[in-house]
C-alpha cells in the first residue's frame, strides 16, 4: 500500500516560556493547555497546526492512530514530581504533576482535543530513527480500521524542546511516505 505525507510540522523552542508564547500567538482557546507538561504542550501545538484546516476536525474518529517517539520519555515531569516526594519534611505529592509521568499522555491530550479514538502508542528510542518510524507507521496501517496515522518525535528535556509531526494517509498527496523523505523533513 502506498502512503503519503499529507502534512508535516517541525517546531523547536529553547525555553518553556517560548512554548506558551507560541500557543498564545495562535489564539487558541483551550485553557487545559496551561495544566499540561511541556511534552504534551509540544504535541498539542503541533497537532493544532496539523489539524487546523481539516474538515473532519472534532468529529469522533476511530480510524486515526497516533504514534509518538522520543528519547527521554517523561523524564522532565518525572524529575519535577520527584521534587514533591523526596523530602519527608516537605512532602507534597502533586497529582497534577504525577499525571504527566507517563509519556503517552501527550497522545491522550491530542486524542481528547480532537475526539480521536484510534490506537495510540509511544516508543522510547536513543535517537530519532527514520527507519523505525517508517516501519512502525506501516505496521499501523495493517489494522483494517486505520486510515490515517499522526506520527511524531516529541522531545522535552533540559534544553531540548522539539517536535516533528506528520499526518500520513493513503490518499494521494505530493509527498510520498519513505525513509528518505522522513529523514529530509526531520532535518529541515
Amino acid at each position: 500500500m502506498q502512503l503519503f505525507i499529507k502534512k508535516h510540522i517541525n517546531l523547536s523552542f529553547k525555553k518553556s516560556a517560548e512554548i506558551t508564547d507560541f500557543y498564545r500567538s495562535l489564539k487558541i482557546d483551550y485553557p487545559k493547555f496551561f495544566k499540561m507538561d511541556n511534552l504534551s504542550k509540544l504535541g498539542f501545538l503541533a497537532s493544532e497546526l496539523i489539524f487546523k484546516d481539516e474538515e473532519s476536525r472534532f468529529v469522533p474518529r476511530e480510524d486515526l492512530a497516533i504514534i509518538c517517539f522520543n528519547r527521554s520519555s517523561s523524564l522532565e515531569a518525572d524529575t519535577l514530581y520527584q521534587t514533591t516526594i523526596q523530602d519527608n519534611e516537605n512532602y507534597f505529592p502533586s497529582p497534577s504533576v504525577f499525571v504527566y509521568t507517563l509519556p503517552n499522555i501527550v497522545a491522550g491530550e491530542i486524542s481528547i482535543r480532537n475526539k480521536l479514538f484510534g490506537e495510540t502508542s509511544f516508543y522510547i528510542c536513543k535517537e530519532f530513527d527514520e527507519e523505525q518510524t517508517f516501519r512502525t507507521v506501516n505496521n499501523a496501517f495493517q489494522d483494517q480500521t486505520t486510515r490515517s496515522v499522526l506520527a511524531a518525535w516529541v522531545e522535552s528535556f533540559e534544553e531540548k524542546q522539539e517536535v516533528f509531526m506528520m499526518l500520513i494517509e493513503t490518499e494521494t498527496s505530493d509527498i510520498i511516505f519513505s525513509i528518505e523523505k522522513i529523514k529530509e523533513l526531520f532535518n529541515n
